[in-house]
């Protein structure tokens, strides 16, 4: 039975995505053009940039599905790389020592936001928002020039492999697979649905509307953190002002179209998976098509558009269907 719910999120999220058809159409048409898509390196390079942002992802489309948005992931994970660096460029730097300082300052940026949303009752957009500019200030103050060559044990975070396959790409598929089993078996996964539906119904159903939100907060900002680490491990390198800089965008944009509604209440895991292989496939593409880069940001803004857009409607259209099968019942009825 169990097994029978996790395989029908799982093909919720991928088949029912729309989004699924046009990114295999798209992988298809690249590589007719190129004859380049399927090769090992653009395929590795493809999941790596895929494996962090579905790290990060993963606690914001469950933030989002309870009706709440968390910005500062960008200058999150900016705060964990830093961190990261620092203890690295010391001569006794340990990689264990960097990795848990890097989630635990990342763990502090997020429990500042739950306490200033879930306790003051502030509004998440504005919070995230101005701890996105906080945070990233904090980055800068705290590491001004930056941080490099870091070892190869730490750097094995960022470029080592495991079977071939990238160390990031397995972490996050662990990652993603938790967060599936987590939102679909667990009856803790089902009430972040309910806050998303309805706050007040699921307040007097029981369910803990506040520590919910506490929770994914503090949990998106240690997860931002520990992905910082695998950033600069990757880049050997840790410049605070640039590290994660518009990386709420991407991680946004990639979970809406995913199929996660902007309005709470609504996504899969697997559907977030969708959204995250489609944006890196997207941009892989265009790099590959000989694309500007002037025009590759131009892209990824309309993307961000195209997916609030298909969020919104999405959600007026279940709204409708709800609406016209409550007045066939209640014709019925009569």
């Amino acid at each position: 039975m169990t097994s029978h719910r996790l395989l029908s999120s799982m093909t919720a999220g991928l088949i029912r995505t729309p989004l699924f058809v046009l990114l295999i159409l798209m992988v298809i048409g690249v590589q007719v053009a190129t004859d380049a898509f399927f090769g090992w390196q653009n395929i590795r390079g493809i999941l790596q940039d895929s494996a962090v942002i579905a790290i990060v992802a993963i606690p914001v489309a469950m933030l989002l599905i309870a009706g709440y948005i968390d910005l500062s992931v960008g200058s999150t994970l900016a705060l964990g790389g830093v961190v990261a660096g620092l203890v690295m460029n010391n001569a006794t730097g340990d990689p264990a020592v960097a990795v848990l300082l890097a989630i635990g300052a990342g763990a502090l940026v997020g429990t500042f936001n739950a306490v200033a949303v879930t306790v003051f009752g502030l509004n998440s957009f504005i919070t995230t928002l101005g701890t996105l500019t906080a945070v990233r200030g904090v980055a800068q103050l705290i590491s001004p020039t930056p941080t490099n060559r870091f070892g190869d044990q730490f750097g094995f975070l960022g470029v080592g492999t495991v079977a071939g396959i990238p160390l990031s790409v397995w972490i996050a598929a662990t990652l993603l697979i938790i967060a599936a089993v987590f939102l679909t078996l667990v009856p803790a996964g089902r009430h972040v649905y309910a806050v998303g539906v309805n706050r007040e119904a699921a307040f007097l159903s029981g369910v803990r509307v506040r520590a919910i939100p506490f929770t994914l907060f503090v949990l998106s900002g240690a997860v931002a953190g520990f992905a910082g680490t695998i950033v600069v491990a990757r880049l050997n390198s840790a410049p605070a002002g640039q590290i994660g800089a518009g990386f709420e965008l991407v991680v946004l944009t990639a979970v809406l179209l995913g199929g996660v509604a902007l309005t709470g209440g609504e996504g899969s895991i697997f559907g977030v998976l969708v959204g995250v292989l489609f944006y890196s496939a997207l941009n892989n593409s265009l790099v590959l098509l000989g694309v500007t880069t002037f025009w590759q940001a131009v892209a990824s803004g309309l993307a961000l558009i195209a997916a609030i857009a298909l969020s919104l409607v999405t959600h007026v259209l279940r709204d409708r269907l709800a609406a016209n099968k409550a007045r066939r019942l209640a014709l019925a009825a009569g």
